[in-house]
């Protein structure tokens, strides 16, 4: 079965926001609850229901977190996100923010997000923005 442009962006979406808060090594409740609400808001268009989509993504972004590979994992995810990138800048930054603090690994990845991988779209849409620490 071949995913909707909205679909493949939706389990994109979820990808990058499972990596941005398993990164630092410290997963917050206040980072939980933050996913589970952005992934309540999808317009979720899969047989497979969110949860176990979830629980899938969180294994293996942790295996590329323990291999080192977090930028990697996250280009990968480059052609499904630009398909909002305003939304996909919108939770990144929501995310790695909501507990109150920015790590340097969140940091370079946010980076990598807006200049790398998003400039085009968000240059396009006018809406780049800074990550702070």
């Amino acid at each position: 079965m071949e995913l909707s442009e909205q679909q493949g962006f939706n389990q994109a979406l979820i990808k990058l926001s499972v990596l941005l808060y398993q990164v630092d090594g410290t997963v917050s409740l206040s980072e939980q609850d933050y996913l589970n609400d952005v992934v309540d808001t999808l317009d979720w268009q899969s047989p497979i229901c969110p949860e176990a989509f979830l629980n899938d993504t969180i294994y293996q972004t942790r295996q590329a977190i323990d291999a080192g590979d977090s930028a990697n994992f996250m280009r990968q995810l480059k052609d499904d996100l630009v398909f909002d990138a305003n939304k996909t800048l919108e939770v990144a930054m929501g995310i790695t923010g909501i507990d109150g603090e920015r790590s340097e690994k969140e940091t370079e990845l946010l980076s990598l997000l807006t200049h790398k991988l998003l400039a085009k779209e968000l240059v396009n849409t006018g809406a780049t923005q800074e990550p702070t620490a």
